[in-house]
């Protein structure tokens, strides 16, 4: 007969299995720091998975080398005639050559389209093709095992690309011959320079010339709260009147929120505080292992609603144009549906950038987000307290691997040149980490199992839900957002709000950082009443109107037409308190 567990066993017997939790723990953190974060066990899945399908399917095989046939035929005419022009792009079958994918720019060099390098450039975008066929509608495998083969795939290709090549590359053989090999020597001193740098723990080459508070988030303002999760600034108002109802800015924690406040031409802060508008701005701490057990929640209520409650305390009875930027976007849907749910009307409306609110469709970021993966990462955040900034930094590089890596390498170490790094360069240098608890909270509820857009994120013990927001919203996706991917930002569309929405050219920080004047910016824009019909978004593509230029004036007499009017700035700070914690940018952006 079993004997039950004694009060003297049962202890003993959860600390053996928490002591044997953390021998997982530990071997499955070595892993991930030894991979990046990213699963082998996963990675041989999928590859099983998607070349066991591909093995049993001839007929796909026979599709892939047939067509791939047809590439070499149309082709070899112009390899013939020692020219390739690049721009042309051939839908009807007619002969020409292979052209690149758009955006592709490794190939745009007039010396590409000479003999032989036109073989080598030809040869590889055949290949490119023929890989890109073999891992897609391979019958049997899943859209999500088919997205992560084909991705593997083109990160492959991508580091076998003639342009990564010395000897293949035109542009880098020219320069050995011009400059008797000098731009290899200025290449090895680059690298030693980085190398030197990575080592150390110090910033790239260059972006140490921005510093906070002297040429970067220099915009003036004042600390006007601040608990252990952030600080608040309200900014110094420029005009004799300012509109009645204030802004609040959150920004995503994981990144330092001077990207709203860079240089004074680039300042999106500055443009709204110009234009008479009351700013305040969250600046969120750079966690350390002592804030590991921080949480959504604490994000939500020590975050957002400590900003809400002291921004009404210094303007009481006006309502709140609020701002989210990326999870900071995120977070003020949590807090907007849970005002919402309980009552609280003091948003007047709410403005995203970048943001989502439902994860089904979030992009190539979902590659690197499953069950595995998160698994790693939550071993390497237990072990820290926390997810290192350079951690994060090599996921979002992969997703764009031939801008961020190896248009960087081709220049910096095979033609010797330096970057001249600018201040959005400088800021995207400056990581922050995130908490354990935080980050492990976010990848489960949000990116796995999407509560949020399931009904199933609950605050406070019940249930929130998107329809419990009432406020007009404004709402800007960006064309080429490897982060954000703007159709999973127009999801918004499918609540019953007032929305506007902005599609602007540019990627997940570029186009947000969209200053009037700025070249070859554009956008389009369109209204949606609450309750209006819902446009599918190649439908609104092609029905919202084009506008050249900057979207932030767009924005900014969006907002004056739902403020109620105009009246004297305000004072600083909280009514009866005298204490100003300090200038802006405050202490909290200058962790590191």
């Amino acid at each position: 007969m079993d004997t039950p567990n004694t009060p003297s066993t049962e202890p003993q017997a959860d600390i053996m299995s928490e002591l044997l939790r953390n021998v997982d723990r530990t071997v499955h953190s070595q892993i991930a720091q030894m991979f990046t974060g990213l699963s082998p066990v996963q990675a041989a899945l999928v590859y099983l998975d998607w070349a066991a399908h591909l093995a049993i399917s001839p007929g796909k095989q026979m599709e892939v080398m047939w067509q791939t046939l047809k590439d070499m035929q149309c082709a070899c005419p112009d390899l013939a005639t020692h020219t390739m022009p690049f721009q042309a792009v051939h839908h009807d079958g007619s002969t020409g050559p292979i052209s690149c994918h758009p955006g592709d720019k490794r190939f745009q060099a007039p010396a590409w389209s000479q003999w032989p390098f036109n073989l080598y450039a030809q040869s590889f975008l055949i290949m490119e093709r023929a890989w890109e066929r073999a891992t897609h509608d391979v019958p049997g495998v899943s859209h999500k095992t088919e997205d992560v083969a084909s991705f593997a795939a083109r990160n492959w290709l991508d580091i076998m690309a003639p342009s990564n090549m010395p000897w293949m590359n035109p542009e880098v053989l020219s320069a050995t011959v011009q400059e008797g090999g000098l731009n290899w020597v200025r290449g090895a001193m680059n690298f030693a320079d980085d190398y030197q740098r990575l080592v150390r723990g110090l910033p790239s080459a260059g972006v140490d010339q921005f510093k906070v508070g002297e040429n970067v988030a220099i915009t003036p303002g004042k600390v006007v709260f601040q608990n252990d999760l952030i600080e608040l600034i309200q900014y110094t108002p420029t005009t004799e009147k300012v509109h009645a109802e204030p802004i609040l800015i959150v920004p995503a924690w994981i990144m330092k929120y001077y990207i709203l406040d860079l240089s004074p031409q680039k300042s999106l802060v500055k443009y709204l505080v110009d234009q008479g508008h009351t700013v305040f701005m969250i600046s969120w701490k750079n966690p350390t292992s002592h804030e590991r057990d921080k949480g959504m929640e604490d994000y939500r209520r020590d975050g957002v609603m400590a900003a809400i409650d002291t921004v009404s305390e210094i303007l009481p009875k006006r309502k709140i144009h609020s701002v989210g930027y990326c999870l900071g976007g995120t977070i003020l849907m949590i807090a907007a549906a849970t005002m919402g749910r309980d009552g609280d009307d003091r948003l007047a409306s709410m403005s995203l950038f970048a943001a989502q609110g439902d994860f089904t469709e979030a992009g190539e970021l979902l590659l690197f987000i499953n069950e595995s993966e998160v698994n790693l990462i939550e071993a390497m955040m237990w072990e820290q307290g926390y997810l290192k900034g350079g951690q994060m930094a090599g996921t979002f590089q992969l997703l764009n691997s031939n801008d961020l890596i190896w248009s960087r390498i081709l220049k910096e170490y095979m033609l010797g040149q330096r970057y001249q790094p600018n201040d959005l360069m400088a800021w995207n240098a400056d990581t922050t980490r995130m908490p354990y608890r935080m980050h492990s909270e976010y990848l489960h509820r949000l990116f796995l199992h999407n509560d949020l857009a399931t009904g199933r994120y609950e605050v406070n013990g019940h249930p929130i839900w998107f329809t419990d927001i009432h406020v007009p919203c404004f709402a800007v996706g960006t064309k080429t957002d490897h982060v954000a991917p703007w159709k999973s930002v127009f999801k918004l569309h499918l609540l019953p709000v007032d929305l506007t929405f902005v599609l602007t050219n540019g990627g997940h920080n570029a186009g947000i950082v969209s200053e009037p004047g700025h070249p070859h910016r554009s956008y389009q824009i369109r209204y949606r009443p609450a309750g209006g019909k819902y446009l599918s978004p190649e439908a609104w593509l092609e029905q919202a109107p084009q506008h050249d230029g900057s979207w932030w004036p767009a924005w900014q007499t969006w907002l004056a037409e739902h403020s109620s009017g105009q009246v004297s700035p305000p004072k600083t700070g909280k009514p009866g308190n005298k204490k100003i914690l300090s200038d802006a940018p405050g202490s909290y952006v200058r962790e590191h």
